[in-house]
């Protein structure tokens, strides 16, 4: 066998091309975004400050976030045909996931030209609108329109309950989108590059990235992180419970990582942000227990997985951060799709502007060869 008929099932470890978006380094437990640590740039960048990053390379100044933010803000209505769309999803109470994604296929119709740039900023502007709409509706209210004078963390917030929200919660959703909205080259941003390495439309792209987002072996669901917590209930409980999960076999949501082989760095951003935003308020209680089951729960992963290093990963942190802030758990992964639109577009971006060849790897034969043909009184 050749060099070049070597199987990579699922293309475990090839490159497949260079990005200067992200880097990340699971055996030191690093991510860089666009030459800035996680954690040196997540809690304090807004969101718009990280998607312009992304997209240009550099911060910008007061100006240039200025005259973005605007343009963006300018772009988060949606029209009606992508209401009527979202109104009959919610008649057939479809998953929000796919509501975004038949919703986020009628973008074409907002876009003045062919431009992906266009594309881009449509696609980042009405993901939360979408979302936020769509959640209404599917609980028999009505959509609540945006608003350009608040930021895009805040106006999402907005959105969903009609309240303007404090500064620790608006803070707290701009963290974590922040934390999330890149990440290499996982399943929904190859897709994204696939899709737009063709010449195709940015919007193609970002309905592709959502479809596989949806999957369950890649976007996930953080919620059951939380579940094991209210499940335990008690600091006391803690070590009976998750030693009877590890001892039938079961996984612990929230721990452990495909790439990460010490712990997630964004856990870490997180973490910090949790502890900022339960330190004063009627939720203190629920972050020391999820502190003590985090605890234990490293302790017994090293007792009973000792070779693995399992330590905590991004969803437990993005499970207490978003139920913190008063999002239902059918609206986690959704809110991923808000915050990783950023980083799907950057990558389109970045492959046409590069001049990035079309993705086109070859698949092994495990068929036959040499069969004959059979009339079909033959067969």
């Amino acid at each position: 066998m050749t060099l070049e008929m070597i199987v990579r099932p699922g293309l475990e470890g090839v490159i497949a091309l260079d990005t200067r978006m992200s880097h990340i380094d699971g055996m030191a437990g690093e991510l860089t975004i666009s030459g800035f640590a996680l954690e040196e740039i997540a809690g304090q960048a807004t969101f718009e400050e990280m998607v312009y990053l992304l997209w240009y390379d550099r911060l910008p100044t007061a100006d240039e976030l200025a005259l973005f933010s605007e343009k963006l803000a300018s772009k988060r209505d949606l029209a009606q045909p992508t209401l009527d769309v979202l109104r009959a999803s919610a008649d057939k109470k479809l998953s929000i996931m796919d509501a975004l994604r038949m919703a986020a296929g009628t973008l074409s119709l907002y876009t003045t030209s062919d431009s992906l740039q266009d594309g881009a900023e449509v696609a980042v502007a009405t993901f939360p609108t979408i979302v936020s709409a769509y959640w209404r509706l599917l609980n028999g209210d009505d959509p609540i329109a945006p608003r350009q004078d608040l930021s895009h963390a805040g106006n999402y917030l907005y959105m969903l309950d009609g309240e303007i929200p404090t500064p620790d919660r608006e803070r707290a959703i701009n963290t974590y989108l922040n934390t999330v909205i890149e990440h290499g080259l996982n399943a929904s941003t190859f897709t994204a590059r696939v899709i737009i390495a063709t010449h195709s439309d940015m919007i193609s792209a970002m309905v592709g990235a959502i479809g596989a987002l949806k999957g369950p072996l890649h976007g996930g669901a953080p919620g059951p992180a939380l579940d094991m917590v209210f499940e335990i209930g008690t600091p006391d409980k803690a070590e009976t419970v998750i030693r009877a999960k590890l001892d039938a076999g079961e996984r612990l949501m929230g721990f452990g990582h495909r790439v990460y082989k010490v712990r997630d760095p964004r856990a870490d951003v997180l973490g910090t942000e949790a502890k900022r935003f339960f330190a004063e308020g009627d939720q203190q209680d629920l972050y020391a227990l999820a502190m003590h089951v985090e605890k234990t729960a490293i302790a017994l992963l090293e007792e009973y997985k000792p070779d693995h290093k399992l330590q905590t990963n991004v969803e437990f942190y993005t499970a207490l951060i978003l139920h913190g802030i008063g999002l239902p758990v059918d609206l986690f992964s959704p809110t991923f799709a808000v915050a990783r639109v950023g980083g799907w577009t950057a990558h389109a971006l970045e492959h046409i502007n590069d001049g990035l060849r079309i993705i086109r790897p070859r698949a092994g034969y495990s068929g036959e060869f040499n069969r004959a043909w059979q009339a079909m009184t033959d067969r």
